[in-house]
Order: structure tokens, then sequence, then C-alpha cells
């Protein structure tokens, strides 16, 4: 996704990243009629766009262009072709627009309202309450891919890294890996039974099943954790974990909080839950000298530096810090050393 779009989607989630409760909420509020006389895209972008703007909907128009273009075939507004965005629109797409734009109306987040959103050039299917992958997550596989094309002569001994991803959601890590690296390997895992679903039917739309097993797996539990080792040791572990703390989960977006899981998002006092589970039972199925990948709260970098100077009798050394688009530290490499 280009900047802009990050930038977008920054400001469409408003300022927090994720957040609350999962399902849908209701509202009183009764569909709204378009005006007499409306019939074309612009006319229809510019009555949402206003419909929104009092409504309080954070990023009015672009919301509205979004669903007008989607109703229409297209990604963008802007990619419609000039023709598209001023003839009549027929009664059926006037009336899609008006159901999806009612549930703007009540904080849908846009990729559930679309049911689809792209990722690292790949169109994904979205559905609540699995976990709506951020822009900044694409850094994260931008790295990975960097570092697995520095180290190319040292991993993947039978043509490709073994790629263990913790928490899959939508399978937005995995999928957009296994498209990078032929050659690679994933198994993606995830306590939750509906990111489960969708991460197998995203491979399926993709036609990447064939490299990939899905594991219904909660990593708190260190049984679990003993199920993969019969995968054999692995190149690399990445995890986009929950991560917030949990004082902060309150301050969070509607749109976040109202509609996504709540244990995608909430990583306990500290945001360290789960990343504490990670880094203890990793080192277990890492080959020597794999990695660890992890999206983190700009907070965490000197946080599991500390954690780790605690345990070492995890051979884990905290060996590089990456900061996102915005500026924040992010992204945390972790390296195996040692026997």
């Amino acid at each position: 996704m280009e900047l802009w779009g990050r930038l977008l989607w920054a400001l469409l989630t408003g300022p927090g990243r994720r957040a609350g409760i999962p399902g849908w909420i209701s509202s009183s509020w009764q569909p709204h009629r378009p005006l007499a006389g409306l019939s074309s895209a612009t006319e229809l972008v510019s009555h949402w766009t206003g419909v929104f703007e009092k409504r309080g909907i954070p990023e009015a128009r672009v919301s509205s262009e979004y669903i007008v273009a989607h109703v229409l075939g297209a990604k963008t507004f802007q990619s419609l072709r000039p023709i598209l965005r001023t003839q009549p629109l027929t009664p059926q797409q006037l009336q899609c627009i008006q159901e999806l734009s009612s549930r703007r109306l009540q904080r849908m987040p846009v990729q559930y309202i679309l049911g689809e959103w792209d990722f690292h050039g790949l169109s994904l299917k979205m559905v609540p309450p699995v976990f709506i992958p951020r822009p900044e997550t694409e850094e994260l596989v931008e790295w990975v891919l960097e570092e697995v094309a520095q180290r190319s002569h040292v991993v993947g001994a039978r043509g490709g890294p073994l790629i263990l991803e913790v928490g899959c959601g939508s399978g937005a890590i995995a999928l957009s890996l296994l498209s990078e690296l032929p050659q690679s390997r994933v198994i993606a895992v995830d306590k939750g039974e509906a990111a489960i679903s969708l991460t197998r039917e995203n491979a399926q739309r993709l036609r990447l099943q064939d490299r990939i097993w899905i594991v219904h797996i909660d990593v708190t539990l260190e049984r679990s954790w003993t199920h993969l080792l019969s995968w054999g040791p692995m190149d690399l572990v990445i995890s986009n974990p929950p991560y917030i703390f949990h004082q902060d989960m309150e301050q969070l977006a509607p749109e976040i909080c109202s509609y996504e899981d709540p244990a995608a998002l909430d990583g306990g006092e500290e945001g360290m839950d789960i990343i504490i589970h990670i880094l203890a039972l990793a080192p277990q199925l890492l080959k020597d000298s794999g990695s660890i990948f992890l999206e983190v709260d700009p907070r965490h970098p000197e946080l599991v530096s500390s954690w780790l100077q605690s345990r070492p009798d995890l051979n884990l050394s905290l060996v590089a810090v990456r900061r996102d688009f915005c500026g924040r530290s992010r992204f945390l490499h972790i390296q195996r050393f040692g026997p």
C-alpha cells in the first residue's frame, strides 16, 4: 500500500490502533433517505460526505468515496472512469450505497463494510471480528523479506525458509510472505476459530493453500507449542501479537473497539503478555541463528530488551529496532545465538 494509503488508514482508525468489544453494535438510527434527484456517483459521494460529517464520522469523504467506488466495482473513487462518476446509478446501486453507508454511520470500519482490503498487493477478505491488518504491518513484512534476501545462503536448506506466524488473523502476513517467497512454507497459528477460518479462505482465494498449514492453537498453553515441534526447527518466527497496554484499550476509536476481537488487541498490563510467551518458547522451535520478528508498541523495545537480559538462558538477543512510517519504534528483530 502506498504511503498515502497508510496515512489514510491511520486517520480512518482514529487515535488508537486496536481495540475492544466483538460483535455488532446496535443503533436506533434509521436508514437515511437519499435526497430527491441524486443519481450520479459524484452526487452520492457529496451527499453521504455531508451526512457523515453531521454524524461525526471520521474521514467522511474518504469513507463515502470507498463505498461508492466499491458498489461501482472499483477499488478507489479516483480509479473510476470519468463517465462512471457522472452517469446515473441504477436503483439497485443506490440502495446498496445506502445500506453500506448506514453501516458506516454505526462506525463499522470501511474494511468490514467492503468485505475486503488490500495488504501488500494482495486482496484479502475481511469479516468481523477478525483483526484488520494495518499499514504498519506491511513494513514488518518488507523487513522480513529484506532479511531473508540477505540471508538466503543460510536459511531454508530445502529451497526456502520455514516460517511460523503466531496470531495469523486474516492471514495477511503469512500469505504475503508465501506470495513473495515461492519456496517458503508457513505454519500459521491462531487461537480464534474465526481467524483460522478466514486465513484458510484467503489462502484458497489466493491459491497458496499448498504451502501453508493453519493450526488452531492457543500459544499461552505450553502444551500447544509441543505440537509444533514435529514440524522441525523454524527459520523464522513472526508475529503481530496483541500489544495494546490494557489501560489504553478504552481510549481506542469506536471503529476498533466495537467491532474487532479484544483478544487480538489487549496485551495485558504492559502489553507484553503474548510477547513473553513467544519469546519464552520460540527458542525451542528456532534453528541456530533463527530470528523472531515482532510488531510492538513504541514503549516495548526497552521493555523487551530488559526482559531478555533477565533471561539469559533463552539465548536470545535484540539485534535491531526499526521505526514505522510515522517514525515510531515499531518492529523488533530478535535472534537466537549460542547452543
